[in-house]
């Protein structure tokens, strides 16, 4: 019996298979032999959601969740969000290594001078609705930006995604920017290069034309660091998509559409919304105690507490409550912060919440800085996209240039009739129809 290897014993048959292990884990091919007679398809695994199948090999993003640990490249995400800027993370994370000043400059100027968008895009965006959903927008924009790039499309030409990944990262500001001016009427601002990545945001938001007019600096850095920390997150959901569009060999835009699409998602980045929905529900401080008592009901969850990966404090959770505070220095209290703090103190503390081990994730302080800040609620998915896009788009390369991978096509379990004769219309019997 060799080493690094699973022994796995077909009880039907009493035939052994020896499975090559590794990386800890089993090629789901191999698994194909097990076959009780010749002509059989052989035995499958059943993943729904894919919680334990790896479905790639990425020197991305690493996480611990039982530890509380998240790496972006090997670097701890603790040190990048304290000494590192978001432009510097996003060269890390695409490039595979941090930058040299000099790399940085010509990085940060590349990007810069990408910020504009091309006049029918901006006219596009006007044909929305005043009140249409910021992430609708941003996922139809990222399809119209593949119209206006088609040289996009040559995936496999590593000067054409580099210059993609330029566009995507200087233009998606912009394009945020003009979404959240669209919806409360009021002029574009163009970019700024002269300001840096998060504060040329913050400028085209917020500029009315005031003669003094300055970008805050605490503001545009607490932006920048929010999106360090959703930068990347591992093969998450949109993560997932964005890969699954570009292993069609899809051009970026259209790949992140669809990410964009999984993002929007109430299960995905909807949840720091959630959360301020739950405090302005809560009302007040003392009102903590009897929610907390009614989530230990099971009337409903806490929302921002726990994490499909995270089984310890997310890690990314302790930056952003600093972060909370700088803001709340510059914009003023929020009483979403004192509710905030006593229910994370009671959940702490509590046997009930600690057996299960939910603790604050990023979503749960997130929302309120971006209340802060004046963001409208349905705003806040599209800041968590363009914290991810970085994320996304080493993840896409990574996949177009891995010559393992190949075009995404899961199997499934087929659960329905066996094969039956067409019965002809006159002959056919009323069966009970489903009431949508």
């Amino acid at each position: 019996m060799a080493p690094d290897t699973l022994t796995v014993i077909d009880n039907r048959t009493g035939k052994s298979y020896e499975i090559p292990i590794t990386h800890e884990t089993i090629p789901a091919s191999a698994l194909r032999q097990i076959k009780v007679n010749p002509d059989d398809f052989g035995i499958m695994a059943y993943d729904p959601g894919y919680g334990n199948t790896a479905s790639c090999k990425s020197a991305i993003t690493y996480i611990d969740g039982d530890k509380g640990i998240l790496l972006y490249r090997g670097y701890p995400i603790e040190q990048l969000a304290e000494q590192s800027s978001f432009l510097e993370v996003a060269y890390l994370l695409i490039h595979g290594e941090l930058p040299t000043q000099a790399q940085l400059d010509k990085w940060v100027y590349d990007v810069m001078h990408h910020t504009f968008i091309h006049e029918n895009l901006t006219r596009m965006l006007e044909a929305f609705r005043y009140d249409a959903h910021p992430m609708s927008m941003l996922a139809s924009a990222l399809s119209i930006m593949s119209t206006l790039h088609p040289d996009a499309k040559n995936v496999d030409d590593e000067a054409s995604r580099n210059k993609q990944v330029l566009r995507i990262l200087g233009k998606l500001p912009t394009v945020a920017a003009f979404i959240y001016r669209h919806r409360i009427g009021r002029p574009y601002n163009y970019p700024n290069s002269d300001l840096g990545y998060t504060g040329n945001f913050v400028y085209m938001l917020d500029y009315m034309h005031q003669s003094k007019y300055e970008v805050n600096p605490v503001l545009a850095k607490a932006l920048d660091v929010l999106f360090i920390l959703h930068a990347d997150h591992e093969q998450n959901c949109s993560t997932s998509v964005m890969r699954n569009i570009g292993s069609a060999k899809a051009d970026p835009y259209s790949a992140m559409s669809g990410a964009v699409g999984a993002l929007y998602g109430p299960l995905h980045g909807g949840a720091n919304e959630a959360v301020v929905k739950m405090l302005t529900e809560i009302g007040s401080v003392k009102n903590v105690p009897g929610y907390v008592e009614r989530v230990k009901k099971g009337e409903f969850r806490l929302m921002g507490f726990g994490h499909r990966v995270y089984k310890n404090y997310d890690p990314r959770a302790r930056i952003i409550k600093q972060v909370a505070y700088d803001v709340f220095k510059v914009t003023g209290s929020d009483p979403l912060l004192d509710i905030a703090l006593a229910l994370e103190e009671v959940a702490l503390h509590d046997d009930y919440f600690i057996s299960r081990k939910l603790y604050p994730n990023v979503d749960f302080y997130s929302g309120i800085i971006y209340r802060a800040m004046r963001f409208p609620v349905e705003f806040f998915t599209v800041l968590f996209a363009l914290g991810r896009a970085p994320g996304w788009l080493a993840q896409w390369i990574e996949l177009v240039t891995d010559r393992e991978q190949r075009i995404a096509r899961p199997r499934q379990i087929y659960i329905g009739h066996p094969q039956r004769d067409y019965v002809p219309l006159a002959q056919r019997e009323a069966h009970p129809v489903h009431q949508g």
